[in-house]
């Protein structure tokens, strides 16, 4: 979800559901230790809870990003495993860490040894034509030994040369199985599923077979999906918000952050919070033109976050017809 799940959009997806945990887009070590420290690391107390995802290899190096991300607020720090991009593994983190569990175990151990916070880790189910059920049980078998309670498992192997990211995410059969099988292997640890999971039922169905259900894409491309978890899933029924009050509510915090941030050099613009919400109303007649709008540099020039609501009526003008 690198360049997708920044603060903007976690902010956004927060007015849609109160207690669904978002995770930030993965945050290499380099950026947060020799980098600035808060463009990476800033979010909105809103967001909470928000897990703070990594991406690195040296255990020294992930322990004071990890104590820094905790000094900064952040409810679990999340080791990437399972990112197959090729400038990721130049780093030499992301999912070819998969073929190397003691360096994980070690670096957990690290961060674990420095944080209060949950240490979580998000990992495939193989690498490359590595697919049998044995090596990613040994995987999570040895990091859970390191003091590893949670395990978010993107049920797809990972295929490290041939593959883009993209075609990571969809070519690569799924074996929800493999986690289910996770969860009866080790039923002291919360398995998460992830993957390829796009309706309401589909999460139900997993709910029987593990602990959690993690969205990527679908809640990206189809946020308003997450309206129902906080009663479906949290026994919270407080009113959903509409999509409108959703707009609404995002009106004052893009004015503000464009007023702080639009003139001074950080080249903050509309589009880069707007962006992240094209797919509002996914699913309704008029979203075409609901993302037309949004989509219009012209009226992006402007930097008037009116722009929003000027576009959702059209949507709700179509469907009132």
């Amino acid at each position: 979800m690198m360049d997708w799940s920044d603060r903007h959009c976690r902010l956004f997806h927060r007015h849609i559901s109160r207690h669904t945990w978002l995770y930030t887009e993965m945050v290499t070590t380099g950026a947060i230790l020799y980098g600035d420290v808060a463009r990476h690391l800033d979010f909105n107390q809103e967001e909470h809870p928000v897990a703070l995802q990594l991406g690195g290899s040296e255990p020294a190096d992930l322990a004071l990003a990890a104590k820094r991300g905790e000094e900064w607020g952040y409810d679990e720090i999340n080791l990437n495993c399972g990112c197959p991009s090729e400038r990721v593994q130049k780093g030499a983190f992301g999912a070819c860490l998969m073929a190397e569990p003691a360096l994980v175990a070690d670096c957990v151990k690290a961060m674990r040894d420095v944080v209060d916070i949950d240490v979580t880790v998000k990992h495939r189910i193989g690498i490359n034509d590595v697919d049998s059920y044995a090596f990613v049980r040994d995987f999570v078998g040895q990091i859970a030994d390191a003091g590893c309670k949670t395990f978010v498992v993107h049920a797809r192997n990972a295929v490290l040369k041939g593959l883009s990211p993209k075609e990571n995410r969809e070519v690569p059969p799924l074996k929800y199985d493999y986690a289910y099988q996770l969860k009866k292997d080790f039923p002291e640890l919360e398995v998460i599923i992830n993957g390829g999971i796009k309706t309401l039922e589909e999460i139900d169905l997993h709910l029987q077979n593990v602990d959690g259900v993690m969205l990527g894409r679908e809640a990206y491309h189809n946020p308003y999906i997450m309206s129902s978890f906080d009663a479906r899933y949290y026994g919270d029924n407080t009113s959903v918000k509409t999509r409108e009050e959703v707009v609404k509510a995002m009106l004052p915090y893009i004015a503000q952050q464009l007023a702080k941030f639009g003139d001074n050099g950080k080249g903050l613009k509309l589009n880069s919070i707007t962006r992240h919400m094209l797919g509002l109303t996914f699913g309704l007649v008029g979203a075409r033109a609901f993302r037309q709008t949004l989509s219009d540099t012209k009226k992006l020039a402007s930097g008037d976050p009116e722009l929003l609501l000027e576009a959702l009526l059209k949507v709700q003008a179509v469907n009132a017809a």
